[in-house]
């Protein structure tokens, strides 16, 4: 056999492409005939300095073309502080109501001329998380669910942030609050329930890890709403798939409930799903009730009923926040949220 080298002739190498010089406040300033103070106060929305809308115009179409945005580091140093608002990512499964409302949240504080940085932990928790935030130097940092103490409230202080703002069921000494009820939207399902003539309800309790701090006090308030009825309250652990769904139904007719509150409004669809395979009707049989009144429960047969939830608006969060980082001296704010009220559909 005989054997025939080839010689591969070499390719020169491609032409680097020549680097271009990172745009400057200067190159804003020429292209948009002003100062290099004037783009200086139109990027950073400074209201100290009357600036005409024509050459604000001007400023911030010259910076698009250029490609320029403003130094973060350079920005920090002039004030004082960071613009960065930190969010750590919750470490439980997120629904679209909390979705939509952290959506809201960002583009206020957008708004304001903070920039939102999500921020994930890696499996830290309480002091350690803390610590973690606290490298980015955040201006403030909105904590989510519950696990920080007042030791990593300052932890986050001394590391230079002016507001630290937890959302959950309890305050936590030296931070502002919002306080979420989760007990009232128990309360109104069971009630609804007990109103339409139900007598033996179950509650959903969702297995997934993160979701106890919402689903037991909304447990609790079931049973502070029957509390001298008439009425049972019987726990009903599901996880968020299908088989377990069609483990709970198929052992249904054991359990002898008139009535559900599945927690939220996926875990309803999920159930009267699997109840309906099993033969159960829905609400001939068994009533349903979610939460969060999502657009997807209204497209179910039968409707489903749900009770709508009331967050607080991204615009008025974000205010909270500017007011703490431009006065950090000030007492924490307590805010009480999360309206609860039953929406009736076809499945209760």
């Amino acid at each position: 056999m005989r054997y025939v080298m080839v010689q591969i002739p070499k390719t020169p190498a491609p032409a680097l492409p020549a680097q271009r010089s990172v745009p400057t406040s200067a190159d804003v300033a020429r292209l948009a005939g002003v100062s290099r103070a004037t783009v200086s106060y139109v990027l950073n929305n400074t209201t100290a300095v009357r600036i005409s809308e024509p050459t604000r115009r001007r400023v911030h179409e010259a910076a698009k073309e250029l490609g320029y945005v403003p130094h973060a580091a350079a920005r920090s140093l002039r004030a004082g502080h960071s613009r960065m608002v930190l969010m750590p990512a919750p470490s439980f499964p997120v629904g679209p109501l909390y979705s939509q409302f952290l959506g809201d949240l960002k583009a206020a504080l957008g708004r304001l001329d903070y920039t939102v940085v999500q921020h994930g932990s890696g499996g830290l928790h309480g002091d350690d998380a803390a610590r973690a935030w606290a490298e980015l130097r955040p201006v403030a940092v909105l904590v989510p669910g519950s696990g920080l103490c007042p030791k990593g409230v300052s932890v986050l202080k001394r590391s230079g942030a002016r507001a630290v703002v937890t959302l959950g069921p309890e305050s936590v000494e030296g931070a502002h609050a919002l306080l979420m009820d989760h007990e009232a939207v128990g309360h109104c399902a069971a009630g609804h329930l007990y109103d339409r003539g139900r007598r033996r309800i179950g509650v959903v309790m969702p297995e997934e890890h993160g979701l106890e701090s919402f689903s037991t006090p909304r447990l609790e308030g079931a049973r502070r709403a029957l509390d001298g009825t008439d009425a049972t309250v019987t726990a009903l652990p599901l996880a968020y798939d299908e088989g377990s769904a069609a483990r709970l139904a198929a052992r249904w007719r054991d359990l002898g409930l008139d009535a559900v509150f599945a927690y939220n409004d996926e875990y309803a669809m999920l159930l009267m799903r699997a109840l309906q395979d099993e033969g159960v009707r829905v609400p001939a049989d068994t009533a349903v009730i979610g939460a969060d009144d999502l657009m997807l429960g209204r497209l179910l047969r039968p409707r489903l009923s749900t009770v709508h939830i009331e967050l607080p608006s991204g615009r008025e969060l974000a205010e909270l926040v500017d007011r703490a980082v431009r006065s950090p001296g000030a007492a924490p704010e307590r805010h009480k949220v999360l309206g609860a009220t039953v929406v009736h559909r076809e499945s209760s």
